[in-house]
């Protein structure tokens, strides 16, 4: 199932707000915002217009989910609109599997397992009525997983498989998930069920040790990986909603992870993301970059919500970047540098406008956001570099790709070449009156 439009009216914090024109490629949807701004309500949005219309179990809480303003008037049937580009699911069975939801207080620090029971289908499974309410979901796994491997033991398991074959066909997708993003973490095994069960592990020296012992970003990532191993099974044509999956995660593992939650969703499938995480935001951007058209953007910050509003998917642009740094380090933003910063002619002067670069950084803040442009003298200024802007800037951020141009003005074809020669791009076109020609195509190519 991919979702193409949501209305909301007088939900939570929205009046009449709709979230349109989701392309039917998206398979990645990328909610950014402050705390606050409303993306956790999207998501309670989405989970109760499932319970009420398709799963049968009206979780209306009229002082949670209406809006509480003097005259707002609505109920569980009308305040939420969910349009499908699939046809809308007709029968029982795929009602029943459109919608996943996970809410962010995911919280299953500890369980253990002592008897056997069978397990009811997953898509009749509710564990929340509202996005508040705590989320456990791996000791539920767990019973599901002992469950289906006694099934498949006495009913159904093709008697040629050896012990190993039958373990690495439970437990290799989420063990591989795991150790790619904890290289050394190891999923062991389930343990005894009938006694104490519970997931057990290696790291290191240490074997076989409880689910319990892991960090607290280990149990949330696995946390997040079981549930989709576990369910996609039933889960097989959904839209998948996961409010802040970067809780408990340090930075570095954030966009690893979004890239195991992305691959691990079925084909026909839809990820739904919360996040205010820059690490998922530019690993987003990674795989827009390498899969065009399967992700998209939608941009909540500044969004006044209590008036009218359409949203759309966005290309995110240098602004929108500056702004998820902002929410994401706060006062260390400032300290965060671009990729690439190309120095061009020009500069300020008597504390003047850098008119050149003012020029470039606008035009090319969609197509170039992680580039910027700076001016830095004249054209032997940026060929020869007597001042060492190049030198400084490398010094202080060695990551940072340094770029130079200069204007074509009346150089030959020789001097060209012989800039080029030095790593210096020049435009293509001259400067001149009577054949103005945008500054784009002067520039094209050359960062």
């Amino acid at each position: 199932m991919k979702i193409r439009e949501i209305k909301l009216t007088n939900f939570k914090r929205f009046t009449e707000t709709t979230i349109a024109d989701i392309p039917g490629t998206a398979r990645l949807v990328i909610v950014a915002g402050p705390n606050g701004c409303g993306k956790s309500s999207l998501i309670d949005a989405a989970h109760m217009w499932y319970r009420g219309h398709f799963a049968r179990s009206n979780a209306w809480d009229e002082n949670y989910h209406r809006k509480q303003i003097a005259g707002a008037s609505t109920n569980w049937n009308n305040s939420v609109a969910v349009q499908f580009h699939d046809p809308q699911p007709s029968s029982e069975a795929e009602k029943r599997k459109a919608l996943y939801v996970r809410s962010a207080y995911r919280n299953d620090p500890e369980f253990s397992l002592d008897s056997l029971s069978r397990v009811s289908p997953a898509t009749q499974e509710f564990r929340i009525s509202r996005l508040i309410d705590n989320d456990q979901a791996v000791g539920l796994n767990y019973r599901r997983l002992v469950s289906q491997g006694f099934e498949e033991v006495y009913e159904r398991a093709d008697p040629s498989l050896t012990m190993a074959e039958f373990r690495e066909k439970f437990i290799g997708e989420i063990r591989d998930a795991m150790q790619r993003l904890f290289p050394g973490l190891v999923l062991n095994s389930l343990g005894n069920p009938l006694s104490a069960g519970t997931f057990r592990f290696d790291k290191g020296d240490s074997q076989a040790f409880l689910y319990k012992n892991l960090s607290g970003g280990e149990k949330s990532a696995f946390d997040l990986l079981l549930d989709i191993f576990v369910k996609k099974k039933e889960f097989d044509d959904t839209v998948f909603f996961i409010d802040e999956p970067e809780a408990h995660m340090a930075p570095g593992l954030q966009g690893a992870l979004l890239d195991e939650l992305y691959r691990a969703i079925p084909a026909n499938s839809q990820l739904w993301l919360a996040t205010h995480s820059i690490g998922m935001m530019r690993r987003a951007r990674d795989l827009a970059q390498s899969h065009s058209g399967s992700v998209v953007f939608l941009d909540f910050d500044g969004v006044n919500f209590d008036l009218p509003t359409t949203l759309r998917p966005i290309e995110p642009n240098r602004p929108f970047w500056k702004r998820a740094i902002h929410i994401a380090l706060d006062d260390l933003a400032g300290y965060v540098t671009p990729e690439q910063v190309v120095l061009c002619e020009g500069g300020r002067v008597d504390g003047g406008r850098d008119f050149d670069a003012e020029c470039y950084n606008e035009i090319f803040q969609s197509e170039y956001p992680h580039v910027v442009f700076l001016g830095a003298g004249n054209a032997n200024d940026i060929e020869n570099d007597p001042r060492g802007v190049g030198r400084l800037l490398t010094a202080l951020a060695p990551h940072v790709e340094i770029a130079r141009v200069v204007d074509r003005d009346d150089r030959t074809d020789a001097e060209v070449r012989t800039l080029q020669e030095k790593n210096v791009r020049v435009l293509s076109l001259r400067e001149s009156l009577n054949n103005p020609r945008p500054v784009e195509s002067r520039v094209a190519n050359f960062v």
